[in-house]
């Protein structure tokens, strides 16, 4: 692979991930503060994205056959962008949700559309695809950083700085290497939806984990809307700075996921992931800035543990499970169950417990609220403990 094209993917993907961290994180904070947002219109809004994801298969197995993904990935940019302005002009929650909604059309599909290019001008997908996704994460903590030193995690500046960047990745778009459409013939709803998948929950302990993963994305939903806010109201300061210390982690715990692997196990690397999550949202719920910050912090570190354990680890142990026929449609399933299905109960689920422990004077018991996720991370938890026994992948090589 020429330098000069790796640089672009990687730009690429910095840009891509530029413009997600920018809003994704502090909306339920600008939607409380800007718009007076009730709780149930703050996971209204987070379900978008979870109806986006859904949708957005089906949006890329038409572009996957008629239009070459660079130019796919270069026209919801610059759509999106125009969606972001009309974002950055409402002032009103109910008609924000609908124009988060089209935004979010948009933008779900680049993720898997940034990703299928980069797969396609690389050598060496294992080998170089982790210089290149790992942008993403430095573009997150960028950004995350450059709104927590400006002090606009609250404003509209969020949006405002990822219409500058979709405009950009937009423009960038149109100048990648050209991906021409590889898929042919009529859509196949099938296909889309992995139903050739269907055929692992033969295997109780895979089913198990299948249901596991929609279940803990649930909670996860409970983090990604209501951290930023829940930090804010304990007096943390400079939020988003902190928050990226997740990231982080994030990448620290990725190192280690080979040699957890031959340790533990797929089992116990699973148990731990979930272990994380309960003691992260009780964390988030006793902690508080100014007489135990450092518990938040201990809740903030452990993104990576959750995160990289449960569900890169349940990337693999799908990899390994799935076989090569139906690799792709298995990934695709499970993302589809964990991003779509998952979090969009979680986000429904999310806004309703907020509603109910925020008063009228707009004072929210935040204990009570991360109580939720904490006590459905732990059934979820105890089921997977009781019901997975895949001996085949008690020790998965570091390989894999």
């Amino acid at each position: 692979m020429k330098s000069s094209v790796r640089i672009q993917l990687m730009l690429m993907m910095f840009l891509q991930f530029f413009t997600w961290g920018s809003w994704y994180g502090q909306m339920s904070v600008y939607l409380g503060k800007q718009l007076n947002a009730t709780g149930d219109q703050i996971g209204n809004a987070y379900l978008a994205f979870s109806i986006a994801m859904i949708i957005s298969p089906f949006i890329g197995a038409v572009a996957d056959r008629y239009f070459a993904a660079q130019k796919v990935l270069g026209v919801l940019n610059l759509v999106g962008a125009g969606l972001l302005f009309l974002i950055s002009q409402i002032n009103d929650a109910g008609t924000f949700f609908w124009v988060i909604l089209g935004y979010c059309l948009c933008f779900a599909p680049c993720i898997a559309l940034t990703t299928s290019i980069s797969m396609r001008h690389i050598a060496s997908p294992e080998k170089d695809f982790p210089t290149i996704r790992v942008m993403g994460t430095v573009a997150w903590i960028a950004v995350t950083n450059l709104i927590g030193f400006l002090n606009v995690g609250d404003k509209v500046t969020i949006f405002q700085i990822s219409i500058f960047t979709s405009v950009l990745l937009g423009v960038l778009a149109f100048t990648l290497p050209n991906t021409p459409p590889r898929a042919t013939g009529p859509v196949n709803i099938g296909q889309i939806i992995g139903a050739d998948a269907f055929s692992l929950f033969k295997n109780r302990s895979f089913a198990i984990f299948f249901i596991s993963s929609v279940a803990i994305c649930i909670p996860l939903s409970f983090y990604y809307a209501f951290a930023n806010p829940s930090l804010r109201a304990s007096g943390m300061e400079f939020v988003e700075n902190k928050m990226s210390l997740g990231q982080v982690s994030e990448v620290g715990f990725m190192l280690l996921i080979p040699f957890a692997f031959s340790r533990l196990g797929v089992k116990w690397m699973l148990g731990v992931g979930l272990i994380a999550w309960i003691i992260r949202f009780l964390c988030f719920g006793y902690g508080d800035a100014a007489t135990s910050e450092w518990i938040l912090y201990v809740a903030i570190l452990l993104h990576g543990v959750c995160f990289d354990f449960f569900f890169v680890t349940g990337q693999i142990y799908t990899d390994t499970k799935a076989g090569e026929r139906i690799k792709s449609q298995a990934q695709g399933l499970i993302t589809l169950a964990t991003y779509g299905l998952g979090m969009g109960i979680g986000s429904w689920l999310g806004g309703t417990v907020l509603a109910a422990n925020t008063d009228a004077a707009n004072v929210t018991n935040w204990l009570s609220v991360w109580t939720v996720p904490a006590g459905i991370a732990a059934v979820v938890l105890v089921l997977f403990l009781i019901f997975f026994n895949d001996k085949s992948t008690d020790k998965v090589e570091a390989s894999h």
